[in-house]
């Protein structure tokens, strides 16, 4: 992570002062269910509580020498809390820190990913219930299609990110499990009454069964999730870098007093906003993999997770919480022009109502492959005209189109494509 593209509530998640504070919670709860138990003195337990504390700086000292990160961490904490420190991670091992530690973090990270996205909904709702009625052409394979309106494009964008809410809240509650089970996940040390306190006071459901790790398959479903949001992220920016293309320019992102656009050419407003948040969502996918690959470890445990862990838990999720916060800020902040959309819509000489008089033709009695025939051969004088010449005049000319002219100019009105757009809201935005 780099602070360019990093939002500092997600950063401190990450920061090693939090990560050593949230294993000293652990090991006190820990130590407390140890001391109901009797297995460790009560003393002992409220003595860390008291005097626990560390220097992120005195652990990376002491793990340069004995190269272990949970050790390093016991050895400063003990420094502050004396003898009783020596009843400190009675039948645990790192991994139980560890893992339960990172468990909170994802738990945590995916809160501020959740507020996230409830955000941007907000804004797309609004925008979508703003141009409900506002008609703009469908293009499939980048063509213009038939009419539809830029509310159904935000209601659309709403709906994915809707479902994309309720996978991270699934991912959040698969994640958020808590292991205190010591080597090999037997519990041969410790009671599992412990691994019950620990995670009921930090927020976390038990894990059902452990080797000496959490199962990393949690984790591979966490990551993919945030690859998916990703992946929406860039639908819609790069809906909107094509929408603000000089020979579309039916929307574009908001261009502030004083910027600018270009080193070299001072008429240019480039869609940076959007190119930036594809580029980002490249890289929150990319660390799906390395997560799916996590899955494979040898038998109980090995350390192969650990390196990809230590890098793309940070840089995934501070890089979607950077991702989403300017999606929402450019959606807010959209310039829209119906006007523009308009001429577009009229651009084609009223080919984009092709189908419909396919469909009055068949309608009429005439097969389908005729009709079909007959009406692309007129679409295709306008197509090569570049819609100077009008699609409805060629029918009405044609003498083997069967359909009268007041029929004909029924099939090219625009509100017909657009009679169903309270449906489509009433299903998207029944909650």
């Amino acid at each position: 992570m780099i602070p360019r593209y990093s939002r500092p509530e997600m950063v401190k998640i990450w920061e090693p002062e939090s990560r050593f504070r949230i294993w000293l919670e652990i090991e006190a709860h820990a130590t407390d269910a140890l001391s109901e138990l009797g297995v460790v003195p009560k003393e002992a337990a409220k003595a860390i509580w008291e005097k626990g504390s560390f220097e992120v700086e005195r652990i990376d000292e002491i793990e340069a020498e004995v190269r272990h990160d949970v050790i390093a961490f016991l050895t400063n904490v003990a420094e502050h809390v004396g003898d009783p420190a020596r009843f400190m991670h009675q039948g645990m091992t790192s991994s139980d820190v560890l893992d339960t530690c990172l468990s909170v973090q994802l738990n945590r990270a995916a809160l501020i990913l959740l507020d996230d996205i409830d955000k941007l909904l907000a804004v797309l709702k609004r925008r979508a219930f703003e141009y409900k009625m506002t008609p703009t052409i469908g293009r499939s394979h980048g063509i213009h299609a038939e009419p539809t309106t830029f509310g159904l494009k935000m209601a659309e964008a709403y709906a994915e990110f809707k479902r994309n809410r309720d996978r991270l809240e699934a991912a959040r509650k698969d994640i958020a499990t808590c292991a205190i089970s010591g080597a090999v996940g037997t519990f041969a040390n410790i009671d599992p009454r412990v691994e019950a306190h620990v995670a009921k006071e930090m927020g976390l459901s038990v894990e059902p069964v452990s080797t000496q790790v959490i199962p990393r398959d949690r984790h591979a479903m966490f990551f993919a999730t945030l690859g998916v949001i990703a992946s929406s992220i860039e639908r819609v920016a790069i809906e909107v870098r094509h929408l603000q293309r000089t020979e579309v320019l039916e929307a574009e992102e908001y261009f502030a007093p004083g910027q600018k656009g270009s080193s070299a050419m001072p008429h240019k407003r480039n869609p940076v906003l959007t190119e930036n948040l594809t580029g980002l969502s490249r890289l929150v996918r990319g660390y799906v993999t390395p997560a799916l690959e996590d899955v494979a470890l040898w038998h109980e445990r090995d350390i192969s997770h650990s390196s990809v862990e230590r890098m793309i838990g940070p840089d995934a999720t501070v890089t979607l919480d950077f991702a989403l916060a300017r999606l929402t800020n450019v959606m807010d902040k959209l310039l829209v022009y119906p006007e523009r959309m308009q001429r577009n819509l009229n651009r084609m000489g009223g080919l984009i109502h092709s189908q419909r008089v396919l469909l009055a033709l068949t309608q009429a009695g005439i097969s389908r492959e005729v009709a079909y025939r007959l009406v692309q051969r007129n679409a295709m004088k306008v197509w090569e005209s570049d819609g100077t010449i009008s699609l409805l005049e060629l029918l009405k000319s044609d003498p083997e189109v069967t359909l009268s002219d007041e029929k004909l100019e029924a099939l090219f009105d625009l509100g017909y494509h657009l009679k169903h757009v309270d449906t489509i809201f009433e299903r998207v935005f029944k909650d």
